[in-house]
């Protein structure tokens, strides 16, 4: 049986599938009532889903690499109030590619939707977070410059580099804010992003992932930690 809600809200974007999806499920089963965003209007895996949680999951729609689409999903959730937003948002160019021979096309795709949109949504959704709330993004720890020792994937790292930049710098620019400021690494889980040769299922990354980011709530600052609450260096 659903679990009754807690009255806490959360606003999940990017959730239609793999570790969104997964994040969606796990604070449902937890009491949290839920909007969530996917980019395509078709059905998904997030409708079944709200069919087993009646009234507790909302699903909106935008694509974050369009700002007007990131406005207008303010402008229907201005008068909400939310405890956690959270962005999930991530793709990735082919493996074998590194900075030498990535087509201009392709490096720009990456950054736009791995660094530039995660950050215009925070930019443009932070006041719809209580005052003692959180801002999180999925990072990586691929984004941690200090642990990059044999430099694979660099076109994917140096996107979520930029993106943990990018949060440091709204985090110095609201240094009085007294929210909670989360850059999350899940690890390399199982799904059609990680394949299925990542070390990690979603059973063992999410729900220690959401503990993480609720052992975090109302301390403020800004923190970039692993599924497992452990600082990954920068």
């Amino acid at each position: 049986m659903p679990t009754l809600s807690s009255n806490k809200k959360l606003l999940l974007v990017g959730a239609s599938r793999g570790l969104g999806f997964a994040l969606v499920e796990e604070y449902l089963k937890r009491g949290w009532d839920v909007v969530a965003t996917e980019r395509s209007a078709s059905r998904s895996k997030l409708h079944d889903l709200a069919g087993v949680y009646p009234g507790r999951l909302e699903i909106e729609h935008v694509d974050i690499v369009h700002p007007d689409q990131v406005a207008a999903l303010h402008t229907r959730l201005a008068s909400r109030k939310f405890d956690l937003l959270f962005v999930n948002a991530g793709v990735k160019n082919a493996d074998h590619e590194t900075i030498a021979d990535v087509s201009t096309d392709e490096f720009v795709r990456v950054m736009i939707t791995n660094a530039l949109s995660p950050m215009r949504v925070i930019e443009t959704l932070q006041d719809l977070v209580l005052a003692d709330g959180t801002l999180g993004i999925m990072s990586s720890g691929q984004g941690s410059v200090a642990n990059n020792e044999n430099g694979h994937f660099e076109v994917y790292r140096g996107s979520k580099a930029a993106l943990n930049m990018f949060m440091r710098s709204f985090a110095a620019r609201h240094a009085e804010d007294p929210r909670t400021l989360l850059l999350m690494a899940p690890g390399w889980v199982q799904t059609d992003m990680g394949g299925p040769e990542a070390r990690l299922s979603i059973q063992e990354s999410i729900p220690n992932l959401a503990n993480t980011i609720d052992s975090q709530a109302g301390k403020g600052g800004l923190q970039y930690l692993d599924y497992l609450g452990r600082r990954v260096a920068w």
